[in-house]
Order: C-alpha cells, then structure tokens, then sequence
C-alpha cells in the first residue's frame, strides 16, 4: 500500500486530489503486485485501464474534432493514435513520475517494470478511469487535455511549420505570434494567442500552454489563408 504522504505527493504532482483514495491505489497497482497478496478480493488495475482507455478515446476525438475542423476522418484518426500511442502515454506518465508510485511485485520491479513503456502507458490509462470515476467528465476532460493532448508527447501535425510553408509560398512577410490574453488559475492557466501577418490577425488560438495555443492560431490561419489573400 501506499503511505498517505506519497499520495499526497502524488496528488500534487497530478494536480487532483481525490475523494476516494482507494481508486488511485487501485489504477496503481499492477497485476504482478496483486499476484504476491495473500489477501483475496484484491483487483488490479485492469479493469480500470479499460475504463480509462474507452474515456482517452472518446476525450481525443471530441477535442480532435473541435479542433482540427479542416482535416478529414482518415487523418483525424492517424492524428488520435499518435497523440494516445503507448509511447506519448508512456511519456506523460514520465512526467509525472507515475512509476515512481506503481504498486509491482518484486520481480516486476527488479526487472525494472517501473520504467516500462507499456506498463506506464497502461498505469496512465487507469488513472484516466480513477479520475473520471472519482471526479467526472469534465475534471478527466481537462486532465487528458493537459497532460496528452496538449503536452507535446505524441507526434502532432506541426501547423506553425505547415502554415509559414505556406506563406513563403507567397511572400517574404514575417509570421508574428502574439500573447493576446491569459485565464483561469495558476495551476491551470489558459493562454490565447493570436497569429499575423503584416498586421492582419489571421487565426487565434487557446491552449493549456503558449505552445499549444499557437499551433492552434496556425491551424485556424491555415484555413482562413485558403479563402483570403489580402495579407499578401
């Protein structure tokens, strides 16, 4: 089991706290812990990492699909499994040191199971489900948002690189991004950007970092570039 100051700990780092401690035990602990119990009626977490599967799915294709409005069904789909592939939820798993707090069996853990990538991904994916079980929808929502599909750790369309191509297609002007605005609160700040070009405000975007909020004031530029050519 977990001592109350490494899930605190843990909490702080996930930025949740949750009501029912016993679900985040439970998405931690792998089957190789539970095999080692001698108590019974004991489960692991995968049971949990399904729920939390089916939730990361249904989160990436609505955010995809509110906000990639210009890309068809075929490359929606390629972009959700690079942005929820084993490797990227391997990677944020890292990032918040989830296997430093996985419950393994001691051979697992000998043979450096805390490190592995599809053990990570499959941890991060039952806290998915802990999180939604335990807070809802919309607290899961901002979680996955955060810490997936706006971290940077899957292999997302680079629109910045994909809309400067198009302008020095046409002119030689420089792209400018600009920091238009700032909400919400310190652990979970929202930036708004703005894109331009020769002082014509082509796109906008939000994100959970300055990053992320560009690459989304690109994507809309793209698509207002494809119907205006003022700016030029």
């Amino acid at each position: 089991m977990l001592s109350e100051n490494k899930i605190s700990d843990f909490e702080a780092k996930i930025e949740y706290t949750f009501k029912d401690r016993d679900l985040l035990e439970l998405a931690l602990s792998h089957s190789s812990y539970i095999n080692e119990l001698t108590v019974r009626n004991r489960q692991c977490n995968e049971r949990i990492e399904f729920l939390g599967d089916a939730i990361l799915e249904m989160v990436s294709s609505e955010y995809l699909y509110k906000n990639r409005p210009q890309d068809k069904e075929g490359v929606l789909s390629k972009q959700r499994a690079a942005l929820v592939c084993e490797k990227a939820l391997a990677s944020a798993a890292r990032a918040i040191d989830l296997g430093e707090y996985l419950l393994l069996g001691k051979g697992e853990a000998a043979n450096g199971g805390a490190n592995r990538d599809s053990i990570l991904a499959d941890a991060f994916e039952a806290m998915i489900g802990a999180i939604y079980l335990d807070g809802g929808y919309e607290v899961v929502k901002d979680f996955i948002i955060k810490r997936v599909l706006e971290s940077g750790n899957g292999t997302f369309v680079d629109y910045k690189s994909r809309f400067q191509e198009i302008v020095q297609g046409k002119t030689n002007a420089k792209i400018v991004y600009e920091l238009i605005g700032e909400t919400g609160p310190e652990h979970d700040r929202k930036f708004e950007v703005s894109v331009s070009i020769n002082g014509i405000v082509l796109g906008t975007g939000v994100g959970h970092n300055k990053k992320s909020a560009e690459q989304n004031a690109a994507m809309e530029a793209i698509v207002r570039t494809r119907r205006q050519s003022d700016w030029t």
